[in-house]
């Protein structure tokens, strides 16, 4: 993973990181970042896109449309199919980006065409940003103050 802003003629409110491409695509959305495992079976509902883990900090969050950015995956196989079951509700995340991808997410984001990103230092991402993922590059910008 690698960081770059200024010389790659991004303004002083961007950067560009690098990583592993899972699933090549392009996508942008607002961030949706957590700190923590995220487990896909029994915790997100495709009919709703939300998140449903007493405790976790994602409980009650919708992942629609968002960048989610987490360390990596948890949980059964049958994950990968959750991640499916929400692109085809339409309820999916615009994108992933990970600091490790495990096989569960990465057949998920496979089979439903979800671009995604590992080996990212994610301590460069925070929720108020924008994130923009084309192939292996995620361009982070930061939001203005509101």
């Amino acid at each position: 993973m690698s960081q770059d802003s200024q010389a790659s003629g991004l303004g002083p409110q961007a950067s560009r990181l690098k990583g592993r491409v899972i699933y090549e695509g392009s996508a942008s959305g607002q961030v949706l970042k957590c700190d923590v495992p995220v487990g896909f079976l029994g915790h997100l509902e495709p009919e709703t896109g939300i998140y449903k883990e007493r405790g976790h900090p994602l409980d009650g969050v919708s992942i629609k449309d968002r960048v989610l950015v987490f360390p990596k995956g948890k949980g059964s196989t049958v994950g990968s199919y959750i991640l499916y079951g929400l692109k085809k509700a339409g309820n999916a995340p615009a994108a992933m980006v990970m600091a490790e991808c495990d096989t569960i997410v990465a057949v998920g984001a496979l089979i439903s065409e979800i671009p995604t990103v590992d080996r990212v230092d994610l301590s460069v991402i925070e929720n108020e940003h924008m994130v923009r993922v084309e192939g292996g590059s995620v361009v982070v910008e930061r939001l203005p103050p509101a």
